[in-house]
């Protein structure tokens, strides 16, 4: 409860302060740090996050709250310095931040909403509107109305704008303001009562009224969803029964329960002695609280089960625990083991939950009703208190890196919330981020490592096929080798299980037209389009955009356009041909799209229906299938020439991990690698699932260049639709950053900034993409230095170009 009569408040608006409200008495009870209030910001309604009390309002005139959102706080008091130092550091609104940290759908705001008025109405009919007035207001009637933001986007006039202002001002629509309902609600069910007490009036029972009534009497409570499994008319019949007497009916919050099927119990295996030792030595350093652990270990060295001996001595102890996993799909196989060993004491947070289950889970957290939270990289926002230890699986993972709004990299934030909490951070990897080994070598990190598999299996050998020997051939020996091929049939008359690896999905990845040539390009894009065979369409990987199977060549209107190149969908169909007997399944973003499938998928390979698993790098880390004897590698060099300093980086932990898959169980495994570079020494290093060698490699390179984990970086992003303008405010942009620089002499040295340089894809979803890098050895100087920019650039008018700042940028694409 607030005990004054002002409260600090961040809105859910771009701005970097925040801003003192008064609480009137009447809501005083109904206040505390971590909830949201509903406030007046200018002429509209927004939301608002209490960071704190106000001993008074100072200088300045001070509005009151509307109204306040929650019953509970949606985080807790200790997680705010958390998310201050976040929005610091990632130069980035602290009301936004909030926001990104919440589950989505929280956020009440005003809209601008354009209604057709009656006059508008009459003057359409009447036919007397110019033809833009016309077509907007057919749109409006067409959806009943809509926001304003809604109408600009569809519209394909340009001045759109200010022809509803006009539009306005004649009266012929309406612009008003519409608070926007919130998208995730708790849950409530009806619980029946058995009151026990002489009813009110005696009314007819018939048989199900009575089948009720016993019911209710043996239960005592029962919900009204399970009281329908017994009488499915039961929702019609108890509001007679509930008026006279007989049963009471009370509403409820209730959970939804995102996770799998049910879980046995587990037994705890036998420890190896590396495991043992290494959990002993965490043990060993609790008491120096933030202890930051590098475990490194080979594929199948059972880090797992470290990860779950270490959450349940935090557990034991009284203590919380966050685990983030980077794959959805990883989130499934980690939730289950997990289950077995705690029960019902987590909760799962992540991106394919639906709004409401999410804010079940988040709700779990804040009221503290389990002490293990499992997700992806939004869960390190997690409203915990007590934090016993910070787990980040597959510490290497780009997947842990936001690439929209707020840019954070959770593996980062975990390092940073395990430092703020006191408690030890365990990062792991079987091909560990060149940035955390660096940690390791300037002693910032403690290493860990399991250098055997669990099984005592040897790792799977693995046997690089030149590509460049088959490039003459024709047909599915250039793309799936006869080495390849043997080693199929090999594994299929065993009865085990082959995953061919390729990370392209689609059918086709380059349409051409046989007459002039030209490739099939996206309309919005700087990219090729891709045929995806199953939907009969081409589809543009970066903006969604299609075209019809049959589609005319754009540049001579010939309609012989042919598929060159390959994806998941095309190797998938090649296998088929080659090994008809054998069950194949698909895994990539296209046959995981609908709820539920993914998990459907994998247990399907768990339970041995399939023989073939053709998949991206959805499957390439974590997974444990024992059946999995071989690997396949289609092109292991498809990400090594990409315009990018961590392309061989990439290239080498993906081959590493997938190879990793095979050999999980009993019998011994076998990859085969397919390449153009087999002497590349990525590719050579993952050969021989050797890290040191790789990085002894790709160390120097770094460091002669300057780039992370040797020096720091920002990035800037700035796109926009109109070339020309967004031309002119890049060269604005470095100006400024270069006077900057000028002026300060004590960084001049050290601080380097390049560019402004088009990004490698110049043009995605209609918007040119320019880019411009900061360097510098200080994170501190290198971000003041941009803050200025910022400061500096706010006062001038920037329409319809937009700069985005990447703290520690993962892609440079």
């Amino acid at each position: 409860m607030i005990q004054t009569d002002y409260i600090d408040v961040s809105v859910t608006l771009p701005l970097d302060n925040t801003f003192v409200y008064k609480v009137p008495e009447h809501l005083r009870e109904q206040c505390a740090v971590g909830m949201r209030v509903l406030v007046p910001f200018g002429k509209r309604r927004v939301t608002g996050y209490i960071l704190g009390e106000q001993e008074n309002a100072g200088p300045y005139k001070v509005k009151k709250i509307l109204d306040v959102l929650d019953d509970h706080p949606l985080f807790p008091v200790d997680e705010i310095p958390f998310f201050k130092w976040v929005a610091k550091y990632y130069i980035h609104p602290l009301g936004e931040v909030i926001k990104t940290a919440l589950p989505a759908g929280l956020d009440r705001q005003d809209v601008s909403c354009v209604f057709v008025t009656e006059a508008g109405n009459k003057d359409f009919a009447a036919g007397t509107l110019a033809p833009g007035e016309a077509g907007v207001i057919q749109f409006l009637n067409e959806k009943q109305g809509c926001t304003l933001k809604q109408l600009i986007k569809n519209s394909p006039n340009p001045s759109i704008t200010s022809l509803v202002r006009k539009m306005e001002k004649n009266n012929l629509l309406s612009v008003s303001a519409v608070l926007k309902k919130e998208i995730a609600n708790i849950k409530k069910e009806k619980f029946i009562q058995h009151l026990g007490e002489v009813p009110k009036k005696n009314i007819r029972l018939s048989h199900k009224r009575q089948q009720i009534l016993s019911l209710t009497r043996e239960k005592q409570e029962i919900s009204l969803t399970s009281l329908k499994a017994h009488v499915p008319t039961a929702a019609k019949l108890i509001a007679p029964l509930a008026k006279a007497g007989y049963i009471g009916i009370i509403q409820r919050q209730v959970f939804r329960d995102p996770l799998g099927d049910p879980v046995e119990p587990d037994t705890p295996p036998k420890l190896t002695q590396e495991q043992a030792t290494l959990i002993k030595t965490v043990e060993e350093n609790r008491g120096k609280g933030f202890v930051p652990y590098l475990l490194t270990g080979v594929t199948g060295s059972g880090k797992t089960e470290v990860y779950m001996r270490l959450t349940a001595d935090a557990v034991k102890s009284g203590k919380t625990a966050i685990v983030l996993v980077p794959e959805i799909a990883l989130i499934s196989q980690t939730e289950r083991r997990f289950r077995a060993r705690f029960g019902e004491n987590i909760a799962v947070i992540h991106s394919m939950l639906t709004h409401g289950e999410r804010l079940d889970q988040w709700r779990k957290l804040v009221l503290g009703k389990v002490s293990i939270v499992i997700g992806a990289r939004s869960a390190i926002f997690s409203p915990i208190e007590n934090i016993g230890v910070i787990i980040v699986d597959e510490e290497h993972d780009s997947s842990y890196k936001q690439e929209t709004g707020l840019r954070y990299n959770a593996r980062d934030l975990a390092v940073v919330r395990a430092k703020m909490y006191g408690c030890p951070v365990i990062l792991g990897s079987a091909t560990p981020s060149v940035q955390s080994y660096q940690n390791v070598r300037e002693d910032k990190f403690v290493q860990l490592i399991l250098e055997k598999r669990v099984n005592q299996n040897p790792l799977p050998k693995i046997t690089l096929v030149d590509l460049k020997k088959y490039k003459d051939f024709r047909g599915t020996e250039r793309i799936i080798t006869p080495e390849l091929a043997i080693q199929i049939r090999a594994c299929l008359e065993k009865g085990n299980q082959t995953l061919i690896f390729l990370n392209r999905r689609g059918f086709a990845t380059f349409p051409a037209c046989k007459d002039c040539g030209k490739s099939l390009n996206c309309e919005f894009c700087d990219v090729t389009m891709t045929f995806h065979r199953g939907q009969d369409v081409y589809k543009c990987h970066l903006c969604g955009h299609t075209l019809a199977a049959k589609v005319s060549c754009p540049s001579c209107k010939s309609s012989k356009i042919q598929n060159f190149g390959f994806g998941t969908e095309k190797i998938e169909t090649m296998l088929k041909s080659m090994f008809p007997d054998a069950r194949l399944a698909r895994i990539d973003q296209d046959s995981t799209a609908k709820k539920g499938s993914v998990l459907k998928l994998l247990k399907s390979i768990r339970n041995r229906t399939v023989d073939i698993i053709v998949g991206t790098q959805m499957l390439a880390k974590g997974h444990d299938f024992p059946f999995i004897t071989l690997v396949g590698v289609i092109c292991a060099d498809l990400s090594l020439s990409l315009p990018d300093f961590r392309a061989g980086e990439r290239t080498f932990q993906l081959l590493a991990q997938v190879a990793g898959r095979a050999g999980r169980g009993q019998e011994p495994g076998r990859v085969i690698m397919q390449t153009y570079n087999p002497e590349h020494f990525a590719i050579e290093a993952a050969r021989r699932q050797d890290y040191m060698d790789f990085y002894n490699n790709e160390a120097p390179f770094r460091k002669a260049l300057m780039y992370p984990p040797f020096t720091r970086m920002i990035q800037l992003k700035i796109s926009g639709r109109d070339e020309k303008k967004v031309a002119q405010i890049v060269e604005q942009v470095a100006d400024v950053l270069n006077q900057l620089l000028s002026a300060t002499p004590e960084i001049r040295e050290t601080v380097q900034i390049l560019g402004p340089i088009e990004a490698a894809i110049h043009r995605i979803s209609s918007r040119f993409r320019w880019q411009i890098l900061i360097k510098g050895p200080s994170s501190t100087n290198i971000s003041r230095l941009v803050k200025s920019m910022k400061a500096i650039l706010k006062v001038k008018a920037m329409k319809q170009v937009t700069i985005t700042i990447d703290v520690d940028p993962y892609s440079l694409m």
